[in-house]
Protein backbone atom coordinates (compact mmCIF):
# COMPACT_ATOMS: atom_id res chain seq x y z
CA UNK A 1 0.00 0.00 0.00
CA UNK A 2 1.39 3.23 -0.84
CA UNK A 3 2.59 5.21 2.58
CA UNK A 4 0.88 8.47 1.46
CA UNK A 5 -2.59 6.25 1.68
CA UNK A 6 -1.75 4.66 4.75
CA UNK A 7 -0.94 8.40 6.58
CA UNK A 8 -4.48 9.50 4.96
CA UNK A 9 -5.78 6.49 7.60
CA UNK A 10 -3.46 7.57 10.50
CA UNK A 11 -0.90 4.44 9.75
CA UNK A 12 2.51 3.29 8.92
CA UNK A 13 4.22 0.80 7.05
CA UNK A 14 4.76 -0.40 10.45
CA UNK A 15 0.96 -1.06 10.80
CA UNK A 16 0.73 -3.19 7.99
CA UNK A 17 0.13 -6.78 9.00
CA UNK A 18 3.36 -8.88 8.46
CA UNK A 19 3.23 -12.12 6.02
CA UNK A 20 4.03 -15.51 7.72
CA UNK A 21 4.25 -18.47 5.60
CA UNK A 22 2.35 -17.55 3.17
CA UNK A 23 -0.44 -16.13 5.17
CA UNK A 24 -1.08 -12.32 6.80
CA UNK A 25 -1.03 -12.27 10.62
CA UNK A 26 -3.11 -9.99 12.44
CA UNK A 27 -1.62 -8.43 15.62
CA UNK A 28 -3.15 -7.10 18.63
CA UNK A 29 -2.12 -3.47 17.17
CA UNK A 30 -4.52 -3.96 14.11
CA UNK A 31 -8.01 -3.78 13.54
CA UNK A 32 -9.99 -6.91 11.72
CA UNK A 33 -12.07 -5.84 9.34
CA UNK A 34 -13.63 -8.81 8.41
CA UNK A 35 -17.47 -8.90 9.31
CA UNK A 36 -19.42 -10.63 11.51
CA UNK A 37 -23.10 -10.81 10.67
CA UNK A 38 -25.91 -14.00 10.55
CA UNK A 39 -23.33 -16.48 12.66
CA UNK A 40 -20.56 -16.12 10.13
CA UNK A 41 -17.24 -14.33 9.61
CA UNK A 42 -15.99 -12.97 6.27
CA UNK A 43 -13.89 -10.33 4.59
CA UNK A 44 -17.07 -8.57 3.78
CA UNK A 45 -20.22 -8.24 1.33
CA UNK A 46 -19.94 -8.15 -2.68
CA UNK A 47 -23.20 -6.45 -3.96
CA UNK A 48 -23.31 -7.26 -7.57
CA UNK A 49 -25.83 -4.34 -9.29
CA UNK A 50 -27.66 -4.33 -12.45
CA UNK A 51 -29.09 -1.46 -13.58
CA UNK A 52 -31.05 -1.73 -16.82
CA UNK A 53 -33.11 1.71 -18.51
CA UNK A 54 -30.27 3.73 -16.27
CA UNK A 55 -29.98 7.49 -16.65
CA UNK A 56 -26.75 9.57 -16.59
CA UNK A 57 -24.49 6.40 -17.68
CA UNK A 58 -22.52 7.96 -20.31
CA UNK A 59 -20.85 11.34 -17.79
CA UNK A 60 -17.42 10.25 -15.92
CA UNK A 61 -17.87 13.73 -13.53
CA UNK A 62 -21.56 12.74 -12.80
CA UNK A 63 -20.48 8.93 -12.44
CA UNK A 64 -17.78 9.91 -10.29
CA UNK A 65 -19.65 11.98 -7.93
CA UNK A 66 -22.84 9.97 -7.85
CA UNK A 67 -20.64 6.72 -6.79
CA UNK A 68 -18.76 9.10 -4.29
CA UNK A 69 -21.67 10.36 -2.79
CA UNK A 70 -22.67 6.24 -2.48
CA UNK A 71 -19.46 5.53 -0.44
CA UNK A 72 -20.19 8.04 1.72
CA UNK A 73 -23.87 6.83 2.18
CA UNK A 74 -22.52 3.89 3.62
CA UNK A 75 -20.06 5.52 6.03
CA UNK A 76 -16.58 4.16 3.60
CA UNK A 77 -13.33 6.07 3.10
CA UNK A 78 -12.70 6.92 -0.28
CA UNK A 79 -8.76 6.85 -1.21
CA UNK A 80 -9.57 7.23 -4.63
CA UNK A 81 -11.67 7.81 -8.06
CA UNK A 82 -10.49 7.16 -11.27
CA UNK A 83 -13.35 7.14 -14.58
CA UNK A 84 -12.41 6.68 -18.04
CA UNK A 85 -14.98 7.64 -20.77
CA UNK A 86 -14.71 5.47 -24.43
CA UNK A 87 -15.83 8.21 -26.52
CA UNK A 88 -19.11 10.53 -26.38
CA UNK A 89 -20.76 7.21 -28.09
CA UNK A 90 -19.56 4.67 -25.57
CA UNK A 91 -19.92 3.97 -22.22
CA UNK A 92 -17.54 4.79 -18.82
CA UNK A 93 -15.31 2.56 -16.75
CA UNK A 94 -13.83 3.37 -13.50
CA UNK A 95 -13.89 2.76 -9.83
CA UNK A 96 -13.73 4.47 -6.87
CA UNK A 97 -11.39 3.16 -4.10
CA UNK A 98 -12.26 2.70 -0.53
CA UNK A 99 -9.93 2.06 2.20
CA UNK A 100 -12.68 -0.48 2.69
CA UNK A 101 -12.49 -2.06 -0.43
CA UNK A 102 -14.40 -0.47 -3.91
CA UNK A 103 -16.95 0.67 -6.07
CA UNK A 104 -16.89 -0.17 -9.91
CA UNK A 105 -18.91 0.70 -12.64
CA UNK A 106 -18.91 -0.10 -16.20
CA UNK A 107 -21.44 1.04 -18.32
CA UNK A 108 -23.43 0.71 -22.04
CA UNK A 109 -25.46 3.78 -22.76
CA UNK A 110 -26.25 2.89 -26.16
CA UNK A 111 -28.34 -0.38 -23.76
CA UNK A 112 -29.38 1.59 -21.01
CA UNK A 113 -27.52 -0.99 -18.89
CA UNK A 114 -24.99 -0.29 -16.28
CA UNK A 115 -23.02 -3.06 -14.02
CA UNK A 116 -21.77 -1.78 -10.62
CA UNK A 117 -20.04 -3.66 -8.06
CA UNK A 118 -20.00 -2.69 -4.38
CA UNK A 119 -17.22 -4.30 -1.89
CA UNK A 120 -17.00 -3.25 1.56
CA UNK A 121 -15.49 -4.65 4.58
CA UNK A 122 -15.62 -3.09 8.30
CA UNK A 123 -18.40 -1.18 9.36
CA UNK A 124 -19.37 -0.31 5.99
CA UNK A 125 -22.77 -1.57 5.14
CA UNK A 126 -22.94 -1.30 1.70
CA UNK A 127 -26.86 -1.82 1.12
CA UNK A 128 -26.54 2.17 2.46
CA UNK A 129 -25.15 2.86 -0.88
CA UNK A 130 -28.43 1.26 -3.04
CA UNK A 131 -30.79 4.35 -2.40
CA UNK A 132 -27.68 6.58 -3.83
CA UNK A 133 -27.50 4.52 -7.00
CA UNK A 134 -31.41 4.31 -7.24
CA UNK A 135 -31.90 8.47 -7.30
CA UNK A 136 -29.04 9.14 -9.26
CA UNK A 137 -29.37 6.39 -11.92
CA UNK A 138 -32.53 6.43 -12.43
CA UNK A 139 -33.12 2.83 -13.72
CA UNK A 140 -36.10 1.16 -15.09
CA UNK A 141 -35.01 -2.37 -13.49
CA UNK A 142 -32.16 -2.70 -10.96
CA UNK A 143 -30.95 -6.19 -9.82
CA UNK A 144 -28.62 -6.85 -7.14
CA UNK A 145 -26.90 -10.25 -5.40
CA UNK A 146 -24.91 -10.60 -2.33
CA UNK A 147 -21.46 -12.67 -2.10
CA UNK A 148 -20.13 -12.76 1.11
CA UNK A 149 -16.14 -13.08 0.33
CA UNK A 150 -13.81 -14.20 2.31
CA UNK A 151 -15.99 -16.50 4.42
CA UNK A 152 -13.95 -18.38 7.63
CA UNK A 153 -15.09 -22.47 7.88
Amino acid sequence: MDSGALAELGMTRDDEPTKDNGTYAVTDNDKDYFVEKDGMKFAGTHLLVELWGAENINDPAYIDGALCDAARAANATILHSHFHHFSSSFGVSGVVVLAESHISIHTWPERGFAAIDIFMCGDCDPYDSVPVIEDRFRSARMEISEHRRGILR
